[in-house]
């Protein structure tokens, strides 16, 4: 990764998910559109500068960290790691909120009965 365009959206896409929020909650408040959020996390847009604080500020980081580069090799294993735990921990939340979904589709509460 060594174009800025992946670092940023990377480091936005992982501080993103730290928080657990999604794009359209990110966008919503940093007052930008999903799209347009969509578009950075995806290295197709660079935004300006005033955007790149509403993105920290939203995030609750300094505008810097959006572009920080692990300088070392134990810091870039540390930072795969934090970004595997990362995207375990949300495709577990993702699953539970399906599984969660399903028993309760159309505000039908579905029970298991015990069979005596």
């Amino acid at each position: 990764m060594d174009n800025l365009r992946d670092i940023l959206a990377s480091n936005l896409r992982n501080n993103r998910r730290k928080l657990g929020i999604s794009q359209p909650k990110l966008a919503e408040l940093a007052n930008l559109s999903h799209h347009y959020v969509s578009m950075i996390e995806l290295s197709k847009k660079f935004p300006t500068p005033e955007v790149l604080e509403k993105l920290a500020k939203a995030l609750g980081i300094p505008s810097h960290e959006l572009f920080s580069v692990p300088s070392s090799p134990e810091n870039a294993v540390n930072k795969l790691h934090n970004d595997v735990l990362i995207s375990i921990k949300q495709a577990v939340n993702d699953a539970v909120k399906e599984a969660i979904d399903d028993q309760f589709k159309g505000n039908r509460i579905v029970v298991n009965k015990k069979k005596k």
